[in-house]
């Protein structure tokens, strides 16, 4: 049984429609990409699936239960983390009392000083979380969230502002912590080297319909994803 299953969702706001009918899933232990345009419907998705938007249209599955009777807090208790596109922190708390934060949520075997000392940030620990530079502040949420102890990740592009050697760099780091934390993973990303060297399958949203889906190789070759995101190879 998949792990998380989006099922025939649709979420409208107003006259726009950001998710037509969208179905997806996550096995145990995968890292899936859900890729496409600016406007594609992916964090749309994201918020759907963690219960801060309600689907107007279909179920949202998680161990094969409904989460539409779930609150946002709930669904980090069953096991559901994530982070933001936008990096949302408690900016006047300290770095190990934002990480704190998602240990009240949910307690794991990992203790949050346990954590920061996996994300190497451990010596930050005091620091204040808004005087950090962006990409520390990504590895802090990113704590935040192991901190809860998911079995489900979802990552909103882990990659932004990171340099080349970076997100190659992330690349390596994000299968280990699938091992590491016996994780699924789902990815959102425009860094199509990082996507396509980490994730088991990608699924390909356009104007909030999905488009394609299947292993990066068949992604990479679909017509249909070329002309709407990926472009011809040069």
């Amino acid at each position: 049984m998949a792990l998380l299953e989006v099922d025939n969702v649709t979420k409208r706001f107003g006259g726009i429609v950001a998710l037509d009918g969208v179905s997806f899933a996550a096995e145990p232990g995968e890292i899936v990409g859900l890729i496409g345009p600016n406007g594609a419907g992916k964090t749309t998705a994201f918020n759907v699936i963690t219960r801060l938007y309600t689907p107007d249209e279909g179920d949202v599955r998680f161990e094969g239960k409904s989460l539409l009777g779930t609150s946002p807090s709930g669904v980090i208790r069953t096991g559901i983390a994530r982070t933001f596109q936008n990096v949302e922190l408690f900016r006047g708390m300290s770095v190990l009392d934002n990480v704190r934060v998602g240990a009240h949520a949910r307690h794991g075997e990992q203790t949050p000083e346990d954590v920061l000392f996996y994300v190497n940030l451990h010596s930050l620990r005091h620091r204040p979380a808004s005087g950090l530079p962006y990409g520390t502040q990504k590895r802090v949420e990113l704590a935040r969230a192991l901190a809860s102890a998911p079995r489900l990740l979802l990552l909103d592009e882990p990659a932004g502002g990171l340099s080349h050697e970076e997100v190659e760099q992330l690349g390596v780091f994000l299968k280990q912590l699938r091992a590491d934390f016996e994780l699924t993973i789902l990815l959102v990303e425009h860094h199509m080297g990082l996507v396509m060297s980490v994730a088991n399958r990608v699924h390909v949203l356009d104007f909030g319909e999905k488009i394609a889906e299947g292993t990066p190789r068949e992604v990479q070759a679909n017509p249909a994803v070329i002309g709407a995101y990926l472009g011809a190879p040069k």
